[in-house]
């Protein structure tokens, strides 16, 4: 790994133009969300485009992915271009709160800014991806009950501090919690960041359970091997 690339099993991420590097939180949310039933998913804040990249390994759903920052944007439709799946994926530079598609999607999913009460950036490119100043929880539920479909779900990687925020303002807005699993960087180690899933209802059963990233250090545990394998290269 570079700070300039990420080399997956299929595909590469440049990521020079992106002010956030690939990262486990993003890789874990691209190989554990839904694709099962997707045919078309939108990827908010798509960055250097890796989970568009990923979904699209994963499935063979059409994927839109947008992104606010121009010079991201731009390494996006790179990498897109230079992957295999370059048909399927679409890069589109432009607030998602003025985004209007023409047809919703069945699978929303996003690795959201939420760094809100820390320090700002340096730069404004870093401060967009790392800060909810211009999407807080409840504008991105409000803006994806208009873009999903009936039956769509919506997918996201959160700090475990959050979910309740996070929950509260799904319920505002139409959304009940479906699955999450939380994540432990070992077992001793208390979670956190947590992967959830949401569905437009009111009330749902939560399937809920809990990865260990690492039996020890170094060591991938069965479960972050079963959904990083397709995609890292030091998993056979």
């Amino acid at each position: 790994m570079s700070n300039n690339y990420f080399q997956f099993k299929q595909f590469t991420i440049e990521q020079s133009g992106c002010a956030m590097k690939v990262g486990t939180d993003g890789c874990l949310l691209g190989g554990w969300f839904d694709v099962s039933c997707s045919k078309r998913i939108l990827d908010i804040g798509c960055g250097s485009g890796l989970i568009s990249i990923m979904a699209a390994q994963r499935c063979d759903a059409d994927i839109t992915g947008v992104e606010i920052d121009k010079e991201a944007s731009e390494q996006a439709r790179t990498n897109v271009a230079n992957c295999p799946w370059s048909d399927r994926i679409s890069i589109i530079n432009t607030d998602i709160l003025l985004f209007s598609p023409e047809q919703p999607f069945d699978t929303i999913v996003c690795n959201p800014p939420y760094f809100v009460n820390s320090l700002k950036c340096g730069t404004e490119s870093r401060t967009l991806a790392r800060h909810s100043d211009t999407l807080d929880c409840n504008g991105f539920f409000r803006k994806a009950y208009e873009l999903l479909t009936k039956e769509g779900k919506i997918s996201i990687v959160i700090p475990t501090d959050l979910l309740d925020e996070w929950k509260d303002a799904a319920a505002i807005n139409g959304f009940a919690n479906s699955r999450l699993t939380y994540i432990k960087t070992t077992p001793r180690k208390a979670p956190k960041r947590v992967l959830v899933e949401f569905v437009r209802a009111y009330i749902v059963e939560t399937i809920s359970s809990t990865l260990i990233l690492e039996d020890e250090p170094g060591v991938y545990s069965k479960e972050a091997q079963e959904i990083l394998r397709d995609f890292y290269l030091k998993i056979v």
